[in-house]
This record gives structure tokens, sequence and C-alpha cells, in this order.
């Protein structure tokens, strides 16, 4: 079965009105992201459905993204959705607490970072008590994950979403005993020479694909879909194959990633 690690279906339906028509018929497995309420009751409907039909499942997701605080300054406790976060995640409503995390790409973001450390704790706080997965950004922000490693330990998994560290800041946390899982998108079909690098090396069983959509559109494209994934896992396949290392055939690891998904998100 296909896998999309991370997603925004509420977002990607701005732009593509039959794109849970796409992921059902290709049958992709997805986890969403929401950042809000409105967003999550979307996908949780979409989740319902799936189960109904017997197709392929949705898996709701919920937090406060790391840029949230830089677009909606003075808003106290995340504009009230950690109580959101708690009432969803005690109701056992949540796949996974995410996307949270940090992002310290440009000055606007950095002026934020003490606002993020505090959501972060709050996120993460969230995850061990419920026993979730957390699901990670992170730009230009790797010395606050490693910061946060020991606690980030203690989580039943974590997904690094559209990874963009080093192989060595990979590796790194994998000796630090974090249950992580690094996830590739479009990034290694646009030149990214590190995400090309880790996603050829990385151990099979650490692997995940997403699509991010709408967010990382292929060049010539709007925004990104379901349909993506499978030109993300032969890219990923590609890669292996030339780095001989496992999961060097896309039938291979899709299977392999469908089991690091299962392994991330359910357990």
């Amino acid at each position: 079965m296909l896998t999309d690690a991370h997603c925004h279906p509420f977002d990607l339906a701005g732009h593509f009105s039959d794109a849970e028509g796409q992921r059902r018929q290709l049958g992709v497995m997805c986890a969403a992201s929401s950042t809000d309420f409105d967003e999550f009751a979307f996908c949780e409907r979409l989740s319902l459905e799936s189960r109904e039909k017997d197709a392929a499942p949705m898996l709701p997701c919920f937090a406060i993204h790391p840029q949230f605080m830089a677009h909606n300054k003075g808003a106290p406790n995340g504009g009230g959705n950690l109580a959101i976060l708690d009432m969803l995640a005690s109701g056992g409503r949540l796949a996974a607490v995410g996307e949270t995390g940090f992002d310290l790409y440009n000055a606007a973001y950095r002026e934020t970072e003490k606002e993020q450390e505090q959501l972060f704790a709050a996120h993460l706080d969230t995850a061990l008590r419920y026993d979730l997965p957390l699901v990670i950004h992170s730009r230009r922000a790797m010395h606050k994950i490693f910061a946060h490693a020991p606690m980030i330990k203690k989580c039943r998994a974590a997904v690094f979403h559209s990874w963009a560290g080093t192989a060595g800041e990979g590796e790194a946390l994998l000796r630090r005993g974090i249950n992580a899982f690094f996830s590739f998108g479009n990034a290694i079909l646009l030149n990214h020479r590190e995400a090309i690098r880790c996603c050829a090396v990385f151990p099979a069983n650490r692997l995940l694909t997403e699509t991010d959509a709408p967010f990382q559109p292929f060049r010539g494209s709007e925004f990104s879909c379901y349909a993506d994934i499978s030109r993300i896992l032969e890219a990923a396949a590609a890669l292996r194959r030339k780095a001989g290392t496992e999961g060097a055939s896309s039938g291979e690891l899709e299977k392999i990633i469908e089991r690091n998904f299962r392994a991330a998100y359910y357990g």
C-alpha cells in the first residue's frame, strides 16, 4: 500500500476538489495534519468515511504549527488550540501530535523562538501523557531538537516531516535511542543534495514518504497531491539502487515503507 506520512487534506481540498476521491482510488494511506478545529473536523470526517467504505485509512493529527505565533502575534496558548489539542488527545481522537517543532528559517520566525519553545514543550508533554507519536517540523533548528532529545526519546515514535537535517544528524538521533522515522518528499526530486544523500543511505526501516500536499509541488505544478507519492517512491528506490542499499526496487520499498508507517503511527 502506498503511504503519505504527512499531508494537509483541508488545504489540498481548496486546490483540488476531488483530492479525497483520488486518494481512495489510488489506495494511499495517509497521516492528515490539521492546525485548528475546523481542519481537524474535516479530516476526521474523511477518516470516518474511509472506515465505512473500507478505503485506505486517513489518520487525523493535530498541532499548533511552529509558524503560528509569527502570523498570530499576541495569541495566548496558540490561540486556544492547546486546549483543543488536549481535548482531542484525551478523547482518543488523534493518531499523532503534529506537526509541531521549530522554524527558524527567517527573522520573523526567529523572533518567536521563545514562544515556539513553549508550544513545543506543551506538545511533547501531550504526546507523552497520551502515548502518541510526535510529528516534527524543523527548519534550521536541529540544535533545538537535540536539546529536547532526552524527552523525545520517551515518545512512542518521532516522525521527522520533510527531513531537512544531515545524514550525521539523523544517525545521531538514532544513536540517542529516539524511535525516529525520516520522511522524504519532493525535495529528493529537486536536487536537494543532503535530502538525496539521506534518502539513499538511511536504514530502510526508518524511511517514510510524503507529499506535504498541497505545499510541495513538483516543478511546473501548482500544488502537490496524493498521485505524487508514486513518483516520490520511485525516486527514492532509484537513489537506493545507486547507493546499493536495501529497498532498491519500488515494490520492495513500498512494502518496507508501509511497515514503517504502521510502526510509526500504529505502534
